[in-house]
């Protein structure tokens, strides 16, 4: 895969109007600031391999790029992200987030042939800098990507002990659990748990007269027999409605109470879910 600097292209001939309009068409893609790369824009993995030579030699990737190439990427982000040890230069390319590390990171680890900070401390320094909401979300998809284990997580917060975000950190790390299968899902169980109420099963199985698996709800309390899922469809086929309607009416014929919630609730409202989940459950308001 060719890649060129921005005065090379001008070199081989072509005039800065040339070199805009290939971008524009797709015939070049750019990498980052004076830095372009063949074609349309890559799978990430090559756009990382490409962007790598532009960085400092010290710099491995962390935060939202380290996870996604670990494979627990559940927070999006504009920006490729960059930890470099403490006193070097950081990167000036404006796609480029360069973050100098406050602790020392050992030898970095190598994910298809790129240095990244060890899952665990990935991890960890993500769910200290994105927003409340997201920690648990986090640690959650950190889990199930099987990188890392709750006793890597926990030894690893207690190493950025009075550090920024690592309260945030450390009160959602005891309710990481690897069985949520989305980014919302993890959000419900969190404000459910920070607004108070028992921390609830998440991918609960409901079982049948025969006790077989039947349903399996996103998050509840399997003795109070309370359900709470996140909707987040925004279109829904007559198929899918049936398959719903069949689903809500076994539950509720079987004695299940279950609530159900949408982006509103999550991003905006989220009293209105304590409240709903508290009325299930039968207990008191705060």
């Amino acid at each position: 895969m060719n890649t060129w600097t921005y005065r090379e292209l001008l070199a081989d001939g072509m005039s800065p109007n040339q070199v805009r309009d290939a971008v524009r068409v797709g015939t070049l893609h750019r990498v980052a600031s004076g830095l372009y790369l063949e074609g349309v824009q890559p799978p990430l993995v090559e756009h990382l391999r490409v962007l790598r030579s532009a960085l400092p030699d010290e710099a491995v990737f962390g935060f939202h790029t380290a996870a996604h190439l670990y494979g627990f990427g559940v927070i999006p982000s504009g920006k490729v992200h960059v930890v470099t040890p403490a006193g070097t230069p950081p990167s000036d390319l404006k796609s480029v987030a360069s973050h100098q590390a406050v602790l020392p990171f050992g030898d970095p680890v190598e994910v298809h042939g790129l240095p990244c900070l060890p899952p665990e401390r990935c991890a960890v320094d993500l769910a200290r800098a994105v927003k409340r909401l997201d920690t648990l979300a986090v640690f959650d998809a950190a889990l199930r990507s099987r990188r890392c284990t709750a006793d890597d997580l926990r030894a690893e917060a207690a190493r950025h002990d009075g550090l920024r975000g690592i309260r945030q950190a450390r009160a959602a790390l005891p309710y990481a659990d690897p069985r949520p299968e989305c980014r919302q899902e993890s959000q419900l169980r969190f404000v459910m748990i920070d607004g108070g109420l028992p921390a609830p099963e998440p991918q609960l199985w409901v079982y049948d007269e025969r006790d077989e698996p039947t349903f399996r709800l996103d998050t509840g309390y399997r003795e109070q027999q309370v359900g709470g899922e996140y909707d987040g469809r925004s279109h829904v086929t007559r198929e899918r409605m049936r398959a719903d309607r069949a689903r809500h009416n076994w539950l509720a014929a079987h004695g299940w109470n279950m609530r159900y919630y949408t982006d509103q609730d999550l991003y905006h409202r989220p009293a209105y879910i304590l409240s709903t989940m508290r009325s299930a459950l039968g207990l008191s308001s705060i």
